[in-house]
């Protein structure tokens, strides 16, 4: 009914099932390698897929308590500012938006910083390491007392650690994954992001209803986080290094190895032995163009394309900004106190749904595509701002909201609309686009500059909601609104379709200038053409002749194996590379 097969075949690139090769199969230059089904996802991949995404959790977690934070009786008393009636306190909009928002900005600075340091010891060293950074964040913002100041300097602190995880953790993935489900295990990482806000959200409303007058109420959570740092931190190093990694250090059986576990496949299978040929003529390529430091940067922009993925992806992480989403993650608590419906209770409902629902982007990203999920859930969270705003601007009493109830619970249905709509489109997709649109060349410094401009924007809006909200209410849902069809518009003119492709022909389709409206149908050129343009273009740099790597082979699930199933669209392809 799903359509979903749990085995991958090779029968397209099997010698013996060759029609070239059909009489004599052992005269193929592979025919002596394994071309048995692998298993769609392994104990490896889906392990590696959930501890590694701890990452995300952490990020979710601590991007969702500060929400409930703000309403909570002891912290508004320890940290907030006393009104004149002598009684209540209060944040100003300044010090509210330097509390939420400091948080992105150690995540910007996290996230730039991280990429040349793993580089130079490893993705797997270095999500340790940032874990370990981020609960020292934790301890400066536990250990507070009456200073908001040092709340604010332990979320910067803790930000370093987010953001360079969240650079990190879709680079691991991508590098270690498997083509066929690459998509799918590099978006468990928003999948965490969103059970790290609901747990958030969960215990935040359990510490409000049973400590909410005194420091528990927020130490307790805060400190809670710490037993997620520990699982990454130490989670980690029961794994290998990324394949890609260990092979440039000259590790290639622990490449090997890797490649068997996380496939389920034995040594002389077609699809390691394919991958390690791979990442050897792109290891031959990088060690023939060796510039480092602001050379490396400017030479990485002048190559073909280059340029236009880096705008891209950072255009694309400020567009899954402007959605909306964290206006709802940040300031949910407080809009929803403003009609007097218990907010703690509402914000565990929208970041249920926003978790629950990201298992169906797993699925769309796998068997509908980039493209047509992304313009689909613009269109959506543009009609659901539009009536959210609506509905708060004209409908609601601001003043007194106990007199329109009906607007009040109308506001809610289409926040919980909204976020359906994030959640399995541009929550998790943006993260494998970025992942995916790059060379492996260049994609630690790319995927940096991507993800800053998504912390950037994070901070801008963290900041500056509290101010605009102030002055045009809910009319600022219309803002979203409008961001959103023009993160339609962007996808639909340049964003190439990447479903169930390698990583070197999303390359070699940004290179050829592959029409994005046209490119879920784009065939991959023969594999000598594939070398050239890849060598051209600076991918495959004096690799010798007869031995380059191109796509010319498609990688189907069992049961879909006609001719006939891998010409029709609607029919999942599965990518992957083949000897020439």
């Amino acid at each position: 009914m799903w359509g979903i097969s749990t085995h991958v075949t090779f029968d397209d690139v099997d010698p013996s099932k060759s029609e070239k090769f059909r009489d004599a199969p052992h005269r193929h230059p592979k025919a002596s390698l394994d071309y048995s089904p692998l298993p769609l996802v392994t104990l490896r991949s889906v392990s590696m897929g959930a501890l590694v995404s701890m990452g995300g959790l952490i990020f979710g977690y601590d991007t969702g308590q500060i929400s409930g934070f703000l309403e909570m009786p002891n912290f508004l008393e320890r940290f907030g500012q006393l009104q004149p009636d002598g009684v209540t306190y209060k944040f100003s909009n300044a010090r509210t938006g330097l509390i939420v928002g400091l948080l992105s900005i150690g995540t910007l600075i996290g996230a730039l910083v991280a990429a040349p340091i793993a580089d130079r010891i490893g993705r797997r060293i270095s999500v340790c390491l940032w874990s370990i950074v981020v609960s020292i964040g934790f301890i400066i913002q536990v250990s507070s007392d009456h200073s908001w100041v040092q709340i604010m300097i332990g979320r910067l602190v803790a930000g370093w650690g987010v953001g360079a995880l969240s650079l990190l953790v879709p680079m691991y993935q991508a590098e270690t994954a498997p083509p066929w489900i690459r998509g799918a295990l590099v978006c468990t990482y928003q999948l965490f992001i969103t059970l790290g806000i609901f747990l958030a959200a969960c215990f935040n409303y359990g510490t409000y209803e049973h400590q909410r007058d005194n420091s528990g109420s927020w130490r307790i959570v805060i400190g809670l986080g710490w037993i997620w740092t520990a699982m990454l931190a130490g989670g980690i190093l029961a794994f290998n290094e990324t394949p890609r990694f260990d092979y440039r250090r000259g590790r290639v059986n622990e490449a090997k190895a890797t490649l068997m576990k996380v496939y389920g496949a034995p040594e002389n299978h077609y699809a390691v032995q394919i991958q390690l040929e791979e990442i050897e003529s792109k290891l031959r390529a990088e060690s023939q163009v060796k510039v480092g430091g602001i050379g490396g940067i400017i030479e990485m922009f002048k190559a073909p394309r280059m340029g236009y993925r880096i705008a891209l992806g950072m255009i694309l992480q400020m567009f899954q900004q402007l959605t909306g989403a964290n206006y709802f993650f940040y300031y949910g608590t407080t809009i929803f106190e403003a009609v007097q419906i218990n907010p703690f209770v509402t914000q565990m409902i929208l970041n249920g749904i926003n978790f629950g629902t990201t298992f169906i982007g797993l699925y769309l990203v796998e068997h509908y595509g980039r493209r047509v999920s992304l313009i689909s859930g613009s269109i959506w969270m543009f009609i659901c701002f539009m009536i959210f705003a609506s509905v708060g601007h004209f409908m609601l009493d601001l003043q007194t909201p106990s007199n329109t109830p009906t607007a009040g619970v109308v506001l809610i249905v289409f926040a919980c609309l909204f976020i359906l709509g994030y959640a399995t489109t541009w929550g998790p997709m943006v993260w494998t686009l970025i992942a995916e649109i790059y060379p492996s060349r260049y994609r630690a410094k790319a995927m940096a500059l991507a993800t800053a401009s998504n912390w950037t924007w994070n901070f801008l809006i963290a900041f500056f909601t509290s101010f605009i909200t102030t002055a045009i209410d809910f009319r600022y849902g219309y803002v979203f609104a409008a961001c959103n069809v023009v993160a339609g518009f962007i996808v639909y003119f340049f964003v190439v379709e990447g479903q169930g492709r390698t990583l070197e022909e999303i390359d070699t389709m940004y290179i050829e200038h592959v029409s994005p409206m046209s490119s879920s149908k784009w065939k991959p050129p023969p594999p000598e053409e594939m070398a050239r343009i890849r060598r051209e273009a600076g991918t495959e740099v004096g690799t010798e002749a007869g031995s380059e790597v191109g796509v010319g082979a498609v990688l189907t699930p069992a049961g879909n194996n006609s001719s006939d199933d891998r010409d029709d669209d609607s029919k999942i392809e599965r990518q992957h590379t083949e000897i020439a």
